[in-house]
């Protein structure tokens, strides 16, 4: 009898501090959430100095090569768990291994958002926001749009995850300027931000855009837009850019559909960092992708930017991308050709190119991979940080190194390395805007 009533003693116990351990947790997760999503609404862009007096920003990591580090080892974690048939979807790509298994994405959309890796990882977008369903594609007043706008969505002053009840084409008549923790979801219907003005993000924190045609933007401007709830100002003319970060911090753009702007395809610009490119599909373009204002523009230096697993497709010629002074993680892209260069700079940008393929065309004149923009009795380039390991080059393609990247010292331990770029056709197949269906994996 006193064995047993010792017995049930126990148990109570064990249940009480199993409850006290459950409420604990929930209290202090709750509790770091609200600071977390508290302190970055209340985040500025402003820069600041460290102790050593190096420009530096505060969403700015303090190790980029930690970060491509963390980059390489989840592909390699994915890719083998690929191969030990962990997962039945698997493709090695981590960020798509993350969550297009769920056969109920539609329920798990905000899923999504623990999926970046690389400098934007930390995204979160609108995931602790309610959903905000897109019904209506006008846009007819850039200062008061209707609710059920798109425009009405993304201006909002609270965190939203915005989808659509419909496939649909959005003529935007000025430019869609987005509010902090936003998250534009086009999974399940088709939509396309076309033959109009297109996205901008300035100033702001916290963006996710995934699952959108982007393609045929014009410049707008020089007319009143509405930014906020509570603000709208003069905006002056845009360039037609298909996405346009500017000031911003903490951005992931990933599987959408890019081509045929009047400007760049996705321009970052003006001290942003923390961005994620990934998973996009571009074609029909000229000058695709800048990362950073002008030579003169330091600010720029605090710039951390990954482009992974993208496909630069076909009619594409510059500027995949073309960097300023920051640092850049280009992994595991599929290059197709290029009419001019695939990867350019100025200013002493950090280029770390890894895993990638780059195909180059038939033009005898154009196999080069690189390009410095410098004057041509200017040597200064030769000790830019600019390395190439384990990219796939074809065709009579080449990349030009240069700085510790050059030397064999300076290379990474093989252990470190990207996916091989022998399977860049399978991490990248899916690239540009997916096919999803309720019910079915994406």
């Amino acid at each position: 009898m006193a064995v047993s009533l010792r017995i049930i003693a126990l148990c109570a116990f064990l249940t009480a501090m199993m409850f006290a351990g459950a409420f604990a947790v929930r209290s202090e997760s709750t509790g770091d959430e609200s600071t977390h999503v508290k302190s970055l609404r209340n985040s500025t862009m402003a820069d600041r100095l460290d102790e050593s007096g190096e420009l530096k920003h505060e969403h700015a990591v303090d190790d980029p090569e930690a970060i491509a580090a963390m980059v390489e080892s989840n592909i390699r974690n994915s890719t083998e768990r690929r191969k030990l048939g962990f997962l039945s979807c698997g493709t090695g790509n981590p960020i798509d291994d993350c969550w297009r298994c769920d056969r109920n994405w539609i329920r798990n959309r905000k899923r999504l958002a623990d999926c970046a890796i690389g400098f934007g990882r930390n995204a979160v977008g609108g995931r602790d926001g309610r959903y905000y369903v897109v019904t209506d594609p006008s846009d007819d007043d850039a200062v008061n749009p209707r609710p059920g706008t798109l425009r009405h969505a993304v201006i909002q002053d609270r965190p939203l995850w915005i989808v659509f009840k419909r496939d649909m084409v959005i003529t935007l008549k000025q430019e869609l300027i987005m509010n902090s923790f936003k998250t534009i979801d086009g999974r399940g219907a088709n939509v396309h931000i076309a033959n109009g003005a297109c996205i901008t993000i300035q100033y702001v924190t916290n963006v996710i855009v995934h699952g959108l045609h982007i393609h045929d933007c014009k410049p707008t401007g020089n007319a009143m837009v509405r930014s906020s709830p509570s603000h709208y100002g003069w905006r002056t003319m845009a360039d037609g850019d298909g996405i346009s970060i500017f000031g911003a911090s903490h951005i992931w753009i990933d599987h959408n559909s890019l081509s045929s702007c009047s400007d760049g395809l996705i321009d970052a610009i003006m001290g942003s960092t923390a961005i994620t490119i990934s998973n996009n599909y571009f074609t029909q373009h000229n000058e695709v992708m800048l990362l950073g204002h002008s030579d003169s523009n330091t600010r720029d230096k605090v710039m951390q930017v990954t482009v992974a697993y993208n496909h630069f497709g076909e009619g594409l010629t510059q500027r995949m991308p073309r960097c300023r002074h920051g640092y850049f993680h280009v992994v595991n892209n599929d290059y197709t050709s290029w009419e001019m260069y695939a990867i350019g700079g100025s200013a002493n940008p950090t280029i770390n190119s890894q895993g990638n393929r780059f195909l180059a065309s038939n033009n005898q004149f154009t196999k080069e991979v690189t390009k410095r923009i410098v004057d041509s009795d200017d040597n200064t380039w030769k000790d830019w940080n600019w390395r190439s390991e384990g990219d796939l080059l074809l065709n009579g393609a080449y990349f030009t190194p240069s700085g510790g990247g050059a030397s064999a010292s300076y290379a990474r331990a093989s252990s470190l390395a990207a996916k091989p770029s022998s399977l860049v056709s399978t991490l990248t197949s899916d690239a540009g805007v997916l096919n999803c269906r309720k019910g079915v994996q994406c």
